[in-house]
Parts: C-alpha cells; sequence; structure tokens
C-alpha cells in the first residue's frame, strides 16, 4: 500500500480540448494510462491535485471519470484551477454515487486518511496579481479551507501532508496566507501542480521554512505518479 500524486491530468475524453496541441503532450492520456497501471495497485491511493478535467459541467466528467475509475487504486479529488465541473459536496458525492465510481472521492473541506498520513489540500490560489483586493479575499478564503482541512486531518490521527493545486510561493519570494498557514501548521511536505514548461525549475523541490515543496504537474514528472510514501 502506497500513496501516489499526480496532478493537472486535464482530461477531454468528453468533449475536444485535448492537450496533445501543446509541446510535450502528445499521446499524453496512454502515458498515464500506462505508467499508471505499471505502478499502482488496487491498494493504493492516488492524490489529483487539480485541473482533473476540461469538462464545463458536472455530468459531462462521465467519461473521464470512467477512465479514472478504471484505473487502479482509490482517487483522491482536490480542484484546480480549470475544473469548472466542480460542484457541492453533495451534488459531486450523489454523481460518484449515481454512476459507480466507487474508486473516486474528492478532498474538500476535509482530509482522508492514507497508513500515517492525514492527506489535506484545498486549490489554493495566486501569490501575485493584477486584481489584489479581489485576490486577497479569494486566498484568505483558501486559507481557511486549508486550515479546516489539517484540523480534519489531525483529528484523523495522522501526519499532515498538504496538496494544492496552485503552489503557496511564487518561485522567486516566499510569503502569503496560505504559505503562512504551512509554516504556522509545522507541516513538512507540500505538493502541488499547475505550473508547466519552463517555469518548472523554480518551483521543484525547494526547500524553505523546513518544509519540502515539491511540483507533481502531470507533464513535469513524466506523466507518471510520483511516490510520497509507502504503509
Amino acid at each position: 500500500m502506497s500513496l501516489f500524486a499526480l496532478a493537472d491530468t486535464h482530461l477531454s475524453l468528453g468533449s475536444d480540448k485535448p492537450m496533445d496541441v501543446f509541446k510535450g503532450w502528445d499521446n499524453y492520456v496512454e502515458k498515464i494510462e500506462k505508467n499508471w497501471r505499471r505502478i499502482i495497485s488496487d491498494t493504493d491511493d492516488v492524490v489529483i491535485p487539480g485541473d482533473i478535467s476540461w469538462a464545463m459541467k458536472l455530468e459531462e466528467t462521465k467519461t473521464d471519470f470512467e477512465f479514472l475509475n478504471s484505473l487502479p487504486g482509490r482517487k483522491i479529488l482536490i480542484k484546480g484551477n480549470h475544473d469548472f465541473w466542480w460542484s457541492t459536496r453533495n451534488k459531486i458525492d450523489n454523481f460518484l454515487k449515481l454512476n459507480n465510481f466507487n474508486t473516486i472521492t474528492i478532498l474538500f473541506n476535509d482530509a482522508v486518511l492514507c497508513g500515517n498520513i492525514s492527506v489535506c489540500g484545498t486549490r489554493g490560489w495566486f501569490n501575485q496579481s493584477e486584481k489584489p483586493e479581489e485576490d486577497k479575499k479569494i486566498m484568505l478564503r483558501e486559507k481557511q479551507r486549508l486550515e479546516t482541512s489539517i484540523d480534519a486531518g489531525l483529528k484523523l490521527g495522522g501526519e499532515p501532508v498538504v496538496f494544492l493545486h496552485y503552489p503557496p510561493f511564487d518561485g522567486e519570494s516566499f510569503g502569503g496566507p496560505v504559505y503562512e498557514t504551512i509554516v504556522e501548521r509545522k507541516i513538512k511536505r507540500c505538493y502541488f501542480g499547475h505550473i508547466h514548461g519552463d517555469r518548472t525549475g523554480r518551483f521543484d523541490r525547494v526547500l524553505s521554512d523546513g518544509i519540502q515543496f515539491s511540483l507533481v504537474s502531470c507533464d513535469h514528472i513524466g506523466f507518471c505518479p510520483v511516490l510520497i510514501e509507502k504503509y
């Protein structure tokens, strides 16, 4: 039994928005499936921290979720900036149950125990933007959601490990509500996606304030889930 992570799957099996048009993303779904089936077993857990499906509405995710559900292991989904299909907890849970997607769950203001790890997290948000006042409100809301998730993780008894979609720093400087929460709560490991292409080097395997920050965006890790821990 092991915990893995893989962000930014950007599935579009039920819509016409493939990522193959971007450099390095050719045959990406086939690569994900091949690598996944090679290393993931039915007793493993895989966190997918955001940008899971290009679907615009929840019901439009069905083909993408059928694909995910067919893969080994339990999938723990976290919202990304392109997951416009994301709805309320009840609607998503009912949709998963109705379609018998029994290997998929969402992380939303809670935590999931995986061995000795409490998987915690939220989407996060931009650290710097052109709309500082508007984004400040969103960032504070994400901070509160992360705090709620970490509290839930502590109650479960495992080591809280944080998974985000957005990186909690800008690649050059550190700070902001989400970053400060990670420091204050004495989190030791944080994984995130969202970053692609030439910018990845500034974000991966960064050690700051005793915290290991790791980038797990799909293309950056070779479309292969990264091992977090065995248990």
